[in-house]
């Protein structure tokens, strides 16, 4: 007879914890700045400034002050209003620390402290403050300095007045918590971007950056706002009309801006904001926008006769080709998802955007003819271009459903049908194909080699793109698609790992091969599904020991180890210079090998990086390579 399972009846009300004050931050800080990593440690910067911002949109602040001390403590300082002091009604404490110890307490709830705000969820301040190993808060106004110190989100100190001032502002100054964060180390670029990215949508704000790290100094102030931000994101293009489409107005109590311009490429960029929050997601803004432009755009080809009446209107992708756009709105109450504020919720947004483009973006062409036709045959051309690229996408639709030994490329594919556990290694050459397949763990590693450089993505439609064998060679053997199909949950491989030649040729294929996934396959990017392959540079060899080297210090450490005599170096150029053994001890073997994951922290810097070194113009190359010559690493002459 089987014994019958007891039940734990000691689970009762005392097993229910309570966690007081902000100690559910700290257990759970995922759900406040979405992590523990990289990410989630400048966040607290973001939180602290976006309040500052909150200021500047509400009239009552021009400049702020970021600062990195040297052991990574943050400054932050204002010349706003001030946080009030005063002694809060319901809970008999300042306001001041009401803010930074509560959470959901702020003047953003509608109670008449900002009209307009970007950290809405009243949880910013509190919640960096609970992050933080310390934090002092300092506030100018009403004619004193007050301060007050906080440890781990509680209160460690009373409210004092320190002195006296005729100017307003707050300075909040912090150190993250190492019990909390995986290593503490701000990246000063990272930063860069976003106080730049500020400075552009709020034009006439200056924000100074002080890295006392590394004793530097940047000043980011925009006069033109965001229609200097599509000409910096441009910058390195061609524009089919000189100036930018620009248009600014309230309506319905929501402030709407936005700057576009078509360039002469082939990409498509649109950057969205919700009260300077970047809306990565997109939302209910970026659908109306892009609505109300398809329609506006469709509609004046039609009355000036560049449409037949029998003709088909042209999709949003053929009007959005080489197209590069900034949104911006600010309401009074929008609706993020989640406090990292990734997309915009709200329904009405909608339908406001799409009567600001579509009154604003009317009038423009009408006054514009020349533009307006210039919009209208790029749009055109394109639409032309994805008829021809339908059959080509076809074709790789078909090829995916056949056997494995069909598939274009030489693909010798895995026997495994798990893609979490499958790898694809995207091979240069025939040559280091076939010791790559005879070096492989055939049941999770797939190997295709390329035959020499593929086609520069970057300067081709996509009828051309998908006419090239090696890609078509690629998009099916990966069997998710491309471009505004692709579908990332449906890659055949969970990674793909681009493995070339430590010389000039195998660089340029390997910058040829990431231009073709951010471009085209960019969600495989974003999610963290390319990798680069590291193949060491040397094997030295001394007696029967050898040794794999994948820099020129890895060798210089190595030789004064062993001694400088009795030992021979072989430089790799090619990974066919391997054996299949070599090849898979140094850089197959998940046991022993080196992968770098490609990741798209930044994708705007990513798109300026591809145009520059793989666009049409010269100039911007040059200057690149002439400001980065002195990086060079293992450069092969």
């Amino acid at each position: 007879m089987a014994e019958i399972e007891k039940r734990d009846i000691s689970y009762d009300a005392s097993k229910i914890q309570v966690l007081e004050g902000l100690e559910h931050v700290r257990r759970r800080p995922g759900m406040y700045i979405g992590g523990t990593g990289s990410s989630g440690l400048h966040h607290l910067v973001y939180e602290i400034v976006d309040n500052s911002i909150d200021e500047v949109i509400a009239g009552e602040c021009d400049t702020i002050k970021v600062s990195i001390n040297e052991d990574n403590s943050v400054v932050v300082e204002d010349n706003g209003r001030g946080i009030p002091v005063d002694i809060h009604e319901k809970t008999h404490k300042s306001a001041l620390e009401v803010t930074l110890t509560m959470l959901h307490a702020g003047a953003k709830f509608g109670g008449g402290g900002y009209k307009v705000a970007g950290g809405l969820h009243g949880v910013g301040l509190s919640v960096v403050n609970a992050l933080s190993s310390w934090l002092e808060a300092e506030v100018k106004r009403d004619g004193k300095i007050y301060h007050q110190r906080y440890a781990r989100g509680k209160t460690e100190s009373q409210l004092e007045v320190i002195g006296r001032t005729d100017v307003t502002g707050t300075k909040i100054s912090f150190s993250p918590d190492p019990q909390i964060f995986d290593h503490i180390d701000f990246d000063a670029g990272v930063l860069e971007k976003r106080f730049q990215e500020l400075a552009f949508l709020n034009k006439g704000i200056k924000i100074t950056f002080n890295d006392k790290r590394s004793d530097s100094q940047v000043i980011f102030y925009q006069e033109g706002g965001i229609v200097d931000f599509v000409k910096h994101i441009n910058k390195n293009k061609e524009g089919l009309h000189k100036h930018p489409i620009y248009f600014q107005t309230e309506e319905e109590g929501a402030q709407v801006e936005i700057a576009m311009q078509y360039h002469s490429g082939y990409s498509e960029n649109i950057l969205s904001f919700a009260n300077n929050i970047r809306t990565q997601e997109g939302g209910t803004h970026e659908i109306g926008f892009k609505n109300a432009l398809t329609r506006v755009i469709n509609n004046y080809a039609r009355r000036y006769n560049f449409l037949k009446e029998k003709d088909d209107n042209f999709l949003g992708d053929d009007i959005r080709e080489g197209f590069t756009a900034v949104i911006s709105v600010k309401v009074f109450d929008p609706q993020f998802e989640g406090q990292t504020k990734t997309k915009l919720g709200n329904p009405e947004v909608r339908g406001i955007m799409e009567s600001v483009v579509s009154e604003n973006l009317q009038s423009y062409l009408e006054e514009n003819p020349r533009v307006g036709r210039s919009i209208v045959n790029k749009a055109e051309t394109a639409a032309m271009a994805r008829l021809a690229a339908r059959k080509a996408k076809e074709l790789t639709r078909r090829q995916s459903s056949l056997e494995v030994a069909s598939l274009p490329g030489k693909l010798a594919d895995c026997s495994s049908r798990k893609p979490e556990k499958c790898e694809l290694f995207i091979v240069e050459g025939d040559s280091a194909g076939g010791s790559a397949k005879q070096g492989r763990d055939r049941k999770f590693q797939a190997i295709l080699p390329l035959r020499g450089k593929i086609l520069n993505v970057e300067k081709a439609r996509m009828d051309r793109i998908l006419s090239n064998e090696e890609i078509r060679a690629m998009i099916t053997a990966l069997g998710a698609g491309v471009g505004t199909e692709f579908e990332v949950e449906k890659i055949r491989y969970h990674k793909i790992v681009i493995m070339t030649d430590a010389d000039v040729d195998g660089a340029h294929i390997r910058t040829l091969l990431l231009t073709f996934f951010y471009r085209f396959m960019t969600d495989s990017v974003k999610q963290g599904h390319v990798y680069i392959a590291q193949p060491p540079l040397y094997k030295v060899t001394k007696g029967r020991d050898e040794y794999y080297l994948f820099s020129d210090e890895e060798l210089d450490e190595l030789l004064d180890e062993i001694g400088r005599q009795g030992f021979s170096i072989q430089r790799y150029k090619g990974l066919g210079e391997m054996n299949p053994d070599q090849l898979w001890d140094t850089t197959m073997n998940p046991e022993t090998r080196t992968i770098l994951r490609v990741s798209l922290d930044d994708a705007q810097g990513a798109d300026g990086i591809f145009t520059i070194l793989m666009g049409d113009k010269v100039e911007p190359r040059r200057e690149f390579i002439q400001n980065h010559a002195r990086e060079v690493r293992n450069l092969d002459i």
